[in-house]
């Protein structure tokens, strides 16, 4: 029974002292980040840098989106049918799941260029978001804002659960 007890002391001691060693660094990280010249980190008042986006759109003619019809979820289906029809507003918007780290991309766009989007939920409510804000005449700038504060959270799914129409 003792040799349990000590055993069960050595690991909690173990468990503080990681906890410990671990607390410096994350504080010098946050006091990094806040201190980068550029970065915007008055998302959700987190200290959290805004994703990559564009300001404006390219006058270049933007890519294609993928064809909704190479997945089988009709709520991809739906993501990648309305990205398609919203490409000038989602060049305009970052993305949430950070991509622009992980994969290099540099707006929300490039998430529906490519399959990244069909397996990110935080991709799929954004484009969702960025659609139905825009069909209520909100700008690019304005779509923007809501995403920094998170307002795509809010998205109802269950309206996509059905394949929409061609033209939505």
């Amino acid at each position: 029974m003792r040799g349990v007890r000590k055993s069960f002391g050595g690991l909690i001691l173990f468990c503080v002292a990681i906890a410990l060693a671990a607390l410096p660094q994350h504080a010098a990280l946050r006091s990094h980040r806040q201190s980068m010249p550029g970065m915007d980190t008055s998302q959700s008042g987190q200290n959290e840098p805004v994703p990559a986006f564009h300001s404006q759109v390219p006058k270049e003619p933007l890519p294609a989106t993928m064809n909704p019809d190479q997945f089988s979820n009709p709520v991809v289906q739906n993501a990648y049918r309305v990205a398609a029809l919203s490409k000038k507003v989602l060049y305009q918007q970052p993305c949430y799941c950070h991509c622009d780290r992980s994969q290099g991309h540099g707006s929300l766009l490039d998430c529906f260029v490519s399959k990244h989007g069909a397996a990110c939920n935080v991709c799929i409510d954004e484009s969702f978001y960025s659609y139905e804000q825009s069909k209520k005449g909100k700008t690019a700038a304005q779509i923007r804002e809501g995403i920094k504060r998170g307002d795509w959270q809010s998205v109802d799914i269950s309206k996509y659960e059905r394949p929409l129409a061609a033209k939505p």
